[in-house]
């Protein structure tokens, strides 16, 4: 009996001393992760996600890329281009009916367009009304050759100004008559070879502060077709325009057919 008492209090004392020495054993996980083996089996912790670039707005993608922007919001450009038609030598590269191309109407420069224009590209066929009404285009006649171009070039550059038609006819006039048609394109009796820069410095001539890199010479093939004259937004100055410049015509001579 006493044998008995004295082994079940050594087993007693041997449980409490395995358990003051070694801790109470850890409880089993779903998982069995124990001790430092947790920390390798623990599901990573989540990133924080990369921040996004802001998406390119309508106004930043039409002024990064080289090319026209349709649908671009009204008013949201940065220079206009006054284009000037040779009409002679437009006339001879186009097909079909073109009213300032009958016999005898003798053309010289007219209006082509005045384009709201980005530093690179331009915005076109901006929100706005789609056809101008008949009082407005009063104030276009003598500017662009026929009405139907008028209508056109409101359609595609006009409704990019902000203005109403009316308003934009007049801010036509008001580039127009802010650049003088040198002499040398007055009422020509015959045709006449130029270089590129042999008509820019004419134009430079006939309008003191128009200076290089203002103005661009248009061409097909070997054949003149008109300028490109760049102004500021509110038309009182001629300004830089290094992509218009750029674009301008290559050729080395250039003939420049009379009018007709």
């Amino acid at each position: 009996m006493l044998r008995s008492f004295l082994t079940a209090r050594a087993v007693a004392f041997a449980g409490l001393f395995a358990v003051l020495a070694f801790g109470p054993p850890a409880a089993a996980k779903d998982d069995d992760c124990i001790l430092d083996n947790c920390a390798d089996r623990l599901p990573p912790k989540p990133q924080a996600e990369k921040a996004q670039p802001a998406p390119e707005t309508r106004t930043d993608a039409a002024r990064s890329d080289g090319g026209f922007r349709s649908g671009a919001p009204a008013r949201d450009f940065d220079f206009y281009v006054l284009a000037l038609s040779w009409s002679p030598g437009f006339c001879d590269s186009v097909e079909g009916s073109h009213d300032q191309c009958e016999p005898g109407k003798g053309l010289g420069f007219v209006v082509h367009g005045l384009w709201p224009q980005y530093e690179r590209g331009f915005p076109s066929d901006c929100a706005g009304p789609r056809s101008p009404s008949r009082i407005a285009l009063e104030r276009a006649e003598g500017l662009f050759p026929d009405a139907r171009l008028a209508r056109y070039e409101w359609r595609k550059h006009g409704t990019c100004s902000g203005k109403s038609p009316s308003d934009y006819f007049g801010d036509v006039a008001r580039a127009r008559e802010a650049v003088t048609i040198p002499s040398l394109f007055v009422r020509p009796t015959r045709e006449q070879s130029f270089t590129p820069i042999d008509v820019e410095r004419a134009f430079y001539d006939a309008n003191p502060r128009l200076r290089p890199g203002m103005m661009a010479v248009s061409c097909r093939r070997n054949v003149f077709e008109g300028v490109r004259i760049c102004l500021s937004k509110d038309l009182r100055e001629f300004r830089a325009c290094p992509d218009v410049v750029q674009h301008g015509c290559r050729q080395r001579e250039i003939t420049a057919p009379a009018p007709l």
